[in-house]
């Protein structure tokens, strides 16, 4: 991938020679320089004149622009810095779930019996398996009941066990706020909350099963289980959508330790979605940069990356088609929906963005696709550190991408 400073790029199109085609009689005609050959020079131009706003005597900015289409850097300031890239982390988490599972992957949770159904009693044990799906509601908690109650059970004489061990214990990630709204980690949700086995009681006696069994928790044995039900399918597509539109934390978090769990090893730890990460940031040519992944969401203040490893990363999916189709339309767009849906709602910029808001206190981001006026397809990473104000970084990234998608 090229590098260049914007002032060498902005040189290099002002002295390029002109073109000379000769007659027969020798006679020199000079041909000026296309029209477009400006366009570099033009948006490198505007923003040198944003990046020279006094906000940035007393806050740090991190930017890189890489022309896609043309395969160089466009624009770089201050792009090895280390920053914090609050909910722009969800692009590494997105881009690593879609690389290796697939946007068809199905999130799934379980519920198995062990014991015997006898008129209309099951004596013997209910299981509730997790596998950490946030889209699990109340209509999936009603398939689950029902179930039961078709295949005959009125009474349930034995217990109601929680197996969670698809994820490591803790509930809240590494380097969370403690007074934050924090979502809570575990594997087993029903409509985002951690009281899947209270709600499933109460649902079976919805239907008039009688439930004679407390609820504890366990690990489902490898023998004689019986699958009654799997939960309906939830892509990652599915999940991927609200998680980047409206930056959803839990969403973010449940898809950091499906990566986790293609380790192949239970529990999944975030140590393990931290390696899957950085072996996917590794191919997309990452390399002698210092950064750090602590979670899936940019919740945690020990998360930090530089705009160029972002870079990197948006031109790794770019590269990707299937992981570009997938990622591109899930990210919101400038004046239409998600995060963006009040921002950039007219000029250039409308529309012609695609990209990934983030918030922290101190921190504010942007980063994803635009679409450039000559056509071409613009990656950029945008990081204000120490603003005061959010709204004075939130200005500056809509001026930056005004700046990108302007005519010549």
């Amino acid at each position: 991938m090229a590098l260049a400073c914007s002032q060498c790029l902005a040189m290099q199109a002002r002295t390029l020679p002109e073109v000379s085609l000769l007659r027969q009689d020798t006679t020199e005609v000079v041909m000026p320089m296309p029209t477009r050959s400006l366009w570099p020079v033009n948006i490198q131009t505007r923003l040198d004149s944003l990046t020279s706003d006094p906000l940035f005597e007393q806050t740090q900015l991190g930017l890189m622009v890489y022309d896609l289409s043309a395969d160089s850097t466009l624009y770089s300031y201050g792009a090895k810095q280390t920053m914090r890239p609050a909910s722009t982390m969800k692009l590494l988490t997105a881009v690593t779930a879609l690389e290796l599972l697939g946007s068809d992957y199905a999130f799934r949770t379980y519920l198995y019996y062990k014991g015997t159904i006898a008129q209309g009693v099951l004596s013997g044990d209910v299981w509730l398996v997790g596998g950490m799906d946030p889209l699990f509601d109340d209509t999936d908690m009603r398939i689950f009941a029902e179930t039961l109650r078709r295949v005959g059970v009125d009474t349930i004489r034995g217990r109601i066990i929680q197996d969670t061990s698809f994820k490591e214990e803790q509930l809240l990630g590494e380097g969370w706020c403690w007074d934050d709204d924090n979502p809570q980690l575990s594997p087993l949700l029903v409509s985002r909350k951690d009281e899947f086995a209270s709600r499933f009681k109460d649902e079976l006696e919805k239907c008039g099963i009688t439930v004679d069994a407390p609820i504890t928790a366990g690990r489902l044995p490898n023998d004689k289980n019986i699958l009654l039900v799997c939960s309906r399918s939830h892509s990652l597509y599915d999940v991927l959508v609200p998680m980047m539109k409206e930056s959803d934390n839990l969403y973010a978090e449940s898809v950091f330790y499906q990566i986790a769990a293609t380790m192949g090893k239970r529990p999944a730890t975030a140590a393990h979605a931290r390696q899957q990460i950085k072996q996917i940031l590794s191919k997309a040519g990452v390399s002698g940069v210092q950064y750090r992944i602590a979670d899936g969401s940019g919740l945690s203040l020990y998360n930090y990356v530089t705009p160029a490893l972002m870079i990197r990363l948006l031109r790794h999916a770019y590269l990707q088609r299937d992981v570009m189709a997938a990622l591109y339309t899930s990210l919101p767009v400038a004046g239409v929906d998600g995060t963006l849906k009040k921002r950039m709602t007219t000029g250039a910029a409308f529309q012609n963005v695609h990209a990934k808001t983030g918030t922290l206190s101190g921190i504010s981001s942007l980063a994803g696709y635009c679409r450039a006026a000559n056509q071409h397809l613009l990656a950029f990473c945008i990081i204000n550190q120490g603003v005061m104000k959010m709204a004075d970084g939130r200005t500056f990234q809509d001026k930056v991408c005004e700046a990108l998608c302007q005519g010549f």
